[in-house]
């Protein structure tokens, strides 16, 4: 798979390059090449780098995403797929960059369609809570102390518990 450019027509992209809020959200409320009038909302999240992790400013100068070509992108769609069995959607798009990225760059999108915003919303949250603990990426993170692999979170496993998933993934 290419990662260097978006396609916009897919329910995952993993790539380096940068996205479109604007063309992505275009392309999750449509089916297939027409717009689809069954879409009343469209929920989205938007991560980006911070430059701390816990810390104070300025403690994180740079971020790299390690990620298993193929293997992520089919995790990433048995999640969407999960979501799609969960809740009333219409569709779902995932894009998460890889590679070096600095303060301030777009990270990761989901956003998610559906007829009424609640169930958007409520995707959405699932798709971002899943991710978060599941997805195979690894984050470096460069510090003034140098570089070092950033890892999962408690309060991650506890928010993707919520949904009645369990995951073991922080260091005990």
């Amino acid at each position: 798979m290419d990662t260097t450019a978006p396609r916009p027509t897919a329910r995952v992209s993993i790539q380096t390059a940068d996205f479109d809020l604007g063309a992505e959200v275009a392309a999750v409320r449509s089916a297939g090449s027409a717009l689809d009038l069954g879409v009343g909302a469209v929920a989205s999240f938007i991560g980006t780098v911070r430059d701390r992790n816990g810390g104070q400013a300025g403690e994180v100068s740079a971020m790299e995403l390690e990620h298993y070509p193929g293997m992520t992108e089919r995790a990433i769609e048995a999640m969407i797929d999960e979501a799609m069995r969960r809740f009333d959607i219409r569709g779902a798009r995932v894009v998460h960059r890889v590679g070096p990225l600095m303060p301030g760059d777009q990270i990761v999108l989901v956003a998610v369609s559906s007829a009424h915003r609640g169930q958007a919303f409520m995707a959405c949250e699932f798709l971002m809570d899943y991710l978060k603990t599941q997805a195979p990426f690894w984050k470096k993170e460069t510090t003034p102390e140098g570089a070092r692999w950033v890892d999962a979170r408690v309060a991650d496993d506890a928010a993707l518990a919520r949904w009645g998933i369990q995951a073991g993934n922080a260091p005990a």
